[in-house]
């Protein structure tokens, strides 16, 4: 029992960027300037289609759920790395490892998931229009979504206990600027066969197959948009789906490239340069690519708004 609790480091050191020091004061300011951006922007999403009528749909029910992934996601990550490039300790506590490894884990299964409900919610809308309200009712998207996070907590918990399992044998270096399970199974020693075994199995289901019922889903789509006889028709189609494609893009491509190859041949550099995309700049970037290319948000945004300026105008007036 005490060589078991020797391997447990009470805090792991987080290097980042040390090899590049010169990194850590930009990356500070830019992550300063990014994370509010990212709650303000996601934030916005979910108040819109909450408050809007007109985007009380399926579409926009399964969006406000991604930005609030988004904004946990963020969330989970940010503030640490801030705090460490910041400081000179660049230190995390064993608890707050676990703690932090659970909860990025969980909302990135989440959104993994939920892409690809988005992509079949898009599937429905555009190939089979006339069974949309039937097949996409409130009850089916209430229990794709359950699915979507009970899932990812069960990923999330016990892929977190296996890894955390693992001996450090005193190791308290992480060559990463988060707790991320990939590179806690590099750093551990001992027989790590089976953790990289399961993590595979694991990303297989959550990555390789919702990957695969994303592309299925747009083969379907593509088929139909080309069908569809007015000009008008067609742009209207391709911008509805043209932002969630560019969101999938933009988020399984840096996961798939470090979670689906081995941990042990993963190079130096890129789970941190990844962690920071998918992590970071992916849930800075989705509210905005959704506004920009949907007149719908745009519009609801919009009248938001205007709204808020309107009730400040009218207590200013009612003050005075």
């Amino acid at each position: 029992m005490s060589g078991s609790n020797e391997s447990l480091p009470e805090v792991f050191i987080l290097l980042g960027f040390s090899n590049h020091a010169w990194l850590e004061l930009p990356l500070f300011l830019i992550l300063l300037f990014i994370y509010p951006l990212a709650l303000l922007g996601n934030i916005s999403i979910i108040l819109v289609c909450i408050l809007d009528y007109h985007l009380h749909s399926p579409m926009y029910f399964f969006l406000s759920n991604l930005s609030l992934v988004d904004i946990c996601y963020t969330t989970s990550i940010v503030p640490q790395i801030l705090f460490n490039l910041g400081s000179s300790k660049k230190t995390i506590s064993y608890m707050g490892c676990a703690i932090q490894l659970y909860f990025f884990h969980f909302m990135a299964a989440s959104e993994c998931l939920l892409l690809a409900v988005m992509s079949f919610d898009r599937y429905v809308a555009i190939c089979k229009p006339l069974r949309y309200t039937l097949i996409m009712n409130h009850q089916i998207c209430i229990l794709l979504v359950s699915i979507v996070f009970s899932s990812s907590l069960i990923y999330a918990v016990s892929e977190t206990a296996l890894t955390l399992q693992l001996p450090m044998c005193g190791h308290n270096e992480l060559d990463h600027v988060v707790c991320e399970i990939p590179v806690l199974i590099k750093a551990a020693c001992g027989d790590k066969s089976s953790n990289e075994l399961g993590l595979s199995v694991v990303c297989v289901f959550f990555l390789a197959i919702p990957l695969a019922l994303v592309i299925t889903s747009y083969a379907y789509i593509g088929q139909a948009v080309m069908k569809i006889q007015s000009a008008a028709g067609r742009k209207k189609a391709f911008g509805t789906c043209s932002s969630h494609l560019i969101v999938v893009l933009l988020f399984y491509g840096p996961a798939i490239s470090i979670y689906i190859q081995p941990p042990s041949s993963i190079t130096r550099d890129q789970p941190k340069c990844m962690a920071l995309f998918y992590g970071v700049v992916t849930p800075t970037l989705n509210p905005f690519i959704y506004t920009l290319r949907n007149k719908d948000v745009k519009g609801a945004l919009g009248n938001l708004l205007r709204r808020i300026f309107r009730s400040k105008g009218g207590f200013t007036f009612n003050v005075k």
